[in-house]
């Protein structure tokens, strides 16, 4: 089966300083993948050569077979790759429902007429509730999205990812910043995107129990290269990723948990 994406030698320099080295990776689709590694290992860069807010210096991306490496990441977001980023990314003064509202119709290209009340796109209010449902945002579609919580800004942000109907969600470290009480709520917002097996799902986290329960497959990045790629049972067996990354207080923390 061809991959949905598929990196070939993917490499980006800055100055002499190589942030991803070579990097080969094919992502089934509907496949949920979480990529770890140290700080600096070259994550979100990967991520910034997927979703196009970088250029690589070298290699390919490929979208379902046809290469993308030179397309922008407004094009790369048209054909259905999504990003959501460590910071927020909404707009504050708008309501929830109206953030996940102007996405559909960003979607559809259905432009603002200056005599047309919001009321009147009915259709367009009743899939965002629906959406605002599917994330555990209903309570809060009246809102205006700078009152919200940092949980519940992220969880508006992947709303507004489903809403322009993103086949591939890149998702960097959405727990990042979260109080422990908010941190499972968002965990189920992606457990249930997950289980819908509608999207393809490509994560960046540090927190292990979520990686290990939601994962497919983990990569491992260690120093801009790719030093292991399997299932997560073959990545908590690897020598290689236990040494240069895991170490024992990872496995304590496994047998811990287990």
């Amino acid at each position: 089966m061809q991959p949905i994406l598929k990196t070939e030698n993917l490499t980006i320099r800055f100055g002499g300083q190589v942030a991803v080295d070579h990097v080969n990776c094919e992502i089934p689709e509907k496949h949920f993948k979480s990529i770890i590694g140290p700080n600096g290992a070259g994550k979100t860069t990967f991520f910034n050569l997927l979703s196009g807010e970088l250029k690589p210096s070298e290699g390919e991306v490929f979208l379902k077979g046809e290469s993308i490496t030179n397309l922008s990441s407004v094009e790369r977001a048209r054909r259905g790759i999504g990003r959501s980023f460590q910071i927020t990314n909404v707009f504050p003064n708008l309501t929830v429902l109206e953030n996940v509202r102007l996405a559909i119709q960003s979607r559809e290209k259905i432009y603002f007429q200056m005599f047309r009340f919001s009321s009147s796109y009915k259709r367009l209010i009743e899939e965002s509730e629906n959406i605002l449902e599917q994330v555990i945002l209903s309570d809060k579609k009246n809102a205006i999205a700078s009152q919200l919580s940092h949980g519940e800004k992220r969880k508006l942000e992947i709303a507004m990812l489903l809403a322009l109907d993103s086949n591939i969600l890149l998702l960097d470290e959405p727990t990042a910043g979260m109080s422990l009480e908010e941190v499972p709520v968002i965990l189920d917002v992606i457990r249930n995107i997950k289980e819908a097996g509608e999207k393809t799902i490509l994560l960046i986290e540090h927190k292990m129990d979520l990686i290990l329960d939601l994962s497919d497959s983990i990569m491992v990045l260690f120093n801009g290269q790719l030093l292991a790629d399997g299932t997560p049972e073959e990545i908590m067996r690897n020598e290689q990723v236990e040494n240069a990354y895991l170490g024992g207080s990872y496995n304590d923390g496994i047998a811990g948990n287990q």
